[in-house]
């Protein structure tokens, strides 16, 4: 058992869909093997903003959230870098922000794990316009595929295609212009900012965010980066711009679609991108993080990920 960690509270959403009924009583379960008794706030009915304020005035050396990707942003920014360890477990649809930190397992598996050998590690961030990321932030055409994809992972093929279709139509015809902290002005299909949490390249203490500009002409480019991806490094294909940033200009004739840790935002024609180096204090495993660089590659260059 770790050090310093002996109230806990756990905020579980029932309503995402991935969080079965009993829950509540796994959570308790594992807790008590460990001689831990947790306050558990399990929501069914969209008072998830309640049950993390009321966690947080509990005083826990320990917040663990097991809900989607958006909770677990909203009780990191309620946390703070002088708050309590924070554990964003994997609750919701896409958890690109628990499997960046744990990997793809289950919640119950990774709590185990960081109540035996946790550490406490930065979690960095950034922000687009204000509005904070804590994996990775994609600004430009491929962002116009999650409708799609949501709909596909809904089951409802009729939808997705459909919304694939006004994707595409879009897609390869509206480029960004971007600059790099005080570098020269690029341009290209897309930007990505990665967190240090979802880079392989940047360790945790690097205080930067990775941008990777994506010059993609057309359909057979981005196939050609998702081929670099599945068999290297996708950032020896040509068609990537890589560089550190502390803050970013990005700008377009019309509005910027954008997915923010994998939720669709319409940015304005001009947006500005800024790196948070302390968000929260994250209950980590003592591995390395696992990175997310996988999930983020195929919601910028395949349309019919899932």
């Amino acid at each position: 058992m770790i050090e310093g960690v002996r109230k806990i509270e756990v905020v579980l959403n029932l309503a995402s869909g991935s969080v079965s009924a009993d829950a509540p009583q796994q959570a308790e379960g594992i807790l008590s093997q460990y001689g831990l008794s947790a306050r558990v706030c399990a929501s069914s009915s969209g008072d998830l903003e309640q049950c993390l304020r009321a966690a947080l005035d509990a005083g826990p050396d320990l917040l663990a959230v097991v809900a989607g990707d958006g909770t677990a942003r909203r009780a990191a920014e309620m946390c703070g870098p002088d708050g309590p360890l924070f554990a964003p477990l994997a609750g919701g649809t896409m958890n690109m922000l628990p499997h960046a930190i744990y990997g793809a397992r289950p919640w119950q598996e990774a709590l185990v794990d960081i109540l035996d050998s946790g550490v406490e590690r930065p979690l960095a961030g950034g922000t687009v316009d204000g509005q904070l990321f804590l994996v990775a932030a994609i600004l430009g055409a491929p962002a116009l595929w999650a409708p799609a994809r949501e709909a596909m992972r809904e089951g409802k093929a009729r939808l997705a295609l459909e919304r694939a279709r006004t994707a595409w139509s879009r897609a390869f015809s509206s480029r960004l212009r971007y600059v790099i902290g005080a570098g020269p002005r690029e341009k290209g299909e897309a930007v990505i900012f990665m967190c240090p949490t979802a880079s392989r390249r940047l360790s945790d203490d690097e205080q930067a965010l990775e941008a990777a500009g994506l010059d993609l002409n057309g359909a057979m480019e981005a196939f050609r980066l998702g081929l670099h991806a599945a068999v290297g490094d996708w950032r020896d294909d040509p068609a990537v711009d890589l560089g550190l940033c502390l803050e970013a200009r990005v700008w377009a004739p019309r509005g910027i679609p954008a997915l923010l840790d994998g939720e669709s935002v319409q940015l304005g024609a001009f947006a500005q991108v800024a790196f948070v180096p302390h968000v929260a204090r994250v209950l980590a495993p003592r591995d390395e993080p696992a990175g997310a660089e996988g999930e983020i590659l195929d919601a910028a260059v395949n349309p019919a990920v899932a």
